[in-house]
């Protein structure tokens, strides 16, 4: 079976799926196209903060978030100062986006 994705994914997850049984069909977005899925996926990350009813879903929302606007910023030249801890976590877990990962399919 196959699931079209199309879209950013954090830098661990074609390992993820190869894990759990899965092909990923990947490939490496330039830059313009990098920050394009960038801004994307930040407001995808937005409206899910916005959808979020409990406070930890919302707090893991926002650390989607920061991911997204650390990468961002070092498209810009830019560091983050302070990056919060659920972030710092959540980047161990699955990976960050700083290889520009972009999820076409899955083949089950």
């Amino acid at each position: 079976m196959e699931k079209v994705y199309n879209k950013l994914v954090r830098d661990r997850i074609p390992e993820i799926i190869v894990g759990n049984g899965g092909e990923p069909f990947t490939r490496i977005l330039d830059d313009v196209e990098y920050k394009s899925e960038l801004e994307k996926k930040l407001n995808e990350e937005y409206q899910e903060v916005l959808g979020a009813t409990e406070s930890s879903d919302r707090i893991e929302e926002l650390a989607d978030m920061v991911e997204i606007i650390d990468a961002l910023a070092a498209l810009e030249g830019k560091t983050l100062d302070d990056v919060i801890e659920v972030q710092k976590q959540k980047r161990l877990k699955r990976g960050g986006f700083q290889k520009k990962i972009y999820l076409e399919k899955v083949e089950e």
